[in-house]
């Protein structure tokens, strides 16, 4: 186990984990750049392909922000015919969120490159490895306000 009580071992576990995402999303931040597009977009089409026809209200809940902070960058998707919404069935008032055809092609790609980067990852550091680094991410997880096991 590391000692964190040791300025410059936790130096080193924040500088590697700060590497290390800044790796994982540097391809998907390029690929939406080219779009105009940021990593806000790309955290509501992980959720969106995650659970496909989620409603508005749970989006806010998966991102954790506000209705404010979500509405310009889901209104580009929709404008950009990246996402679609639809009124529900049983309430006209609630917008369901599912991609278009250019939108599933888009976030398959952003998956796809982050997927394969961590293939390579994780076949470097090994099973064991990947089991800690999976525990430790869930661990993390759980410290957000209104999180669940998230295992």
């Amino acid at each position: 186990m590391l000692d964190l009580k040791n300025p410059s071992t936790q130096q080193a576990a924040m500088e590697a984990f700060f590497y290390g995402y800044q790796a994982f999303t540097a391809k998907a931040d390029e690929m939406l750049a080219r779009r105009g597009l940021s990593r806000v977009h790309h955290r509501i089409l992980f959720f969106i392909a995650k659970y496909p026809g989620l409603s508005v209200k749970e989006l806010l809940g998966y991102l954790g922000v506000s209705k404010q902070a979500l509405s310009t960058p889901l209104r580009q998707l929709l404008e950009m015919h990246l996402v679609s919404s639809i009124a529900a069935d049983d309430d006209k008032r609630k917008r369901l969120l599912d991609f278009t055809a250019e939108g599933t092609k888009l976030e398959r790609a952003l998956r796809r490159e982050q997927a394969k980067l961590l293939q390579r990852a994780f076949g470097e550091a090994g099973e064991a490895a990947v089991d800690g680094w999976l525990a430790v991410n869930q661990a993390l997880g759980r410290n957000l306000p209104g999180a669940t096991s998230g295992d």
